[in-house]
């Protein structure tokens, strides 16, 4: 079987797309790959400047690109209310929600609802986000939610006790980013479930990009582990665009089913094109996947 590309993408006429952090990096090179097979695309940026400035570098290159921005901060549950409220009003269909946008490996701090910015991000947001885009997403036949994990959720581990690091208590950043990464896998395959479960017309598809060049890293990039295995690492890394493959794959492809993960198929799932592969037996609790989901509720 031929390997997927970016040439696989299907026409994505009349189809309307939102991509978390889609003015950097994975999330940019998706909205371009988007934008480039016709589709609708809203690039949900915390900075609607450098929101711009993306639309403005995918215009450029897609000429007849349908693109807007529009103002998200994951770390603010009130600017994840606007936003979808103003999503809402002016939208009548969402055929994907890309949930793209991640922090990694950042000093301990609190956004202003008091969670720990890492799980806040790439986790509590992103619930938030679906939860409230959740009508547009059942009005639109077939649609789909596509949660962005890691391979970092391998080193992941639930502390329900104290899920969010209070007053940085046993905190470090890849212990927090691991976290925060199998719980989008948890929520990705309990998503799938109640969809089942209630009759809707939705899959929960998960991706990770493997190792890829972007600036999530840039808090951990001096780390001496690192600096030791960069000549390794330069011959293995992918570009941006190569790295937003599984994740479009997720989005787009026609034969992707509900709970599928997609990575890389190469080099134990750093490089290499988007096949299904199988998360961590952790990220498969159902015990933990409920657990979560309850805990999220509450405090989103």
């Amino acid at each position: 079987m031929a390997e997927w590309t970016a040439n696989d993408v299907p026409n994505l006429e009349g189809r309307v797309v939102v991509v978390t952090g889609g003015n950097d990096g994975l999330g940019f090179e998706s909205a371009k790959v988007l934008a480039r097979n016709e589709a609708e695309v809203i690039l949900a940026c915390r900075s609607t400047e450098r929101g711009e400035a993306a639309k403005r570098e995918i215009v450029a290159a897609v000429p007849h690109a349908n693109v807007r921005v529009m103002k998200l901060d994951l770390q603010d549950l009130s600017s994840i209310e606007t936003f979808a409220n103003e999503f809402n009003e002016g939208s009548g269909r969402l055929d994907v929600l890309l949930n793209n946008a991640g922090i990694m490996g950042t000093p301990y701090g609190v956004t202003r609802d008091g969670f720990e910015a890492q799980m806040a991000t790439n986790h509590l947001g992103h619930f938030a986000l679906t939860g409230r885009l959740l009508r547009a997403l059942e009005r639109t036949a077939r649609s789909r939610v596509v949660t962005v994990s890691s391979s970092a959720h391998h080193a992941g581990t639930m502390s329900f006790d104290d899920l969010l690091f209070r007053n940085g208590r046993g905190y470090t950043p890849l212990k927090a980013y691991g976290r925060s990464k199998l719980a989008n896998l948890l929520f990705a395959y309990e998503l799938q479930r109640r969809f089942e479960r209630h009759g809707i017309d939705c899959i929960s598809v998960a991706a990770h990009p493997g190792a890829s060049q972007t600036n999530l890293g840039r808090h951990i990039e001096k780390a001496l582990v690192l600096r030791l295995l960069k000549p390794v690492l330069g011959r293995v890394v992918q570009d941006p665009a190569g790295g937003a493959l599984p994740q479009l794959r997720a989005a787009v492809d026609p034969q992707a089913r509900g709970g599928e993960y997609y990575g890389p198929g190469r080099l134990h799932g750093m490089s290499g094109a988007p096949v299904p592969v199988r998360s961590s037996r952790a990220s498969r609790s159902l015990g933990d996947a409920e657990r979560l989901w309850q805990e999220s509720e509450v405090l989103t």
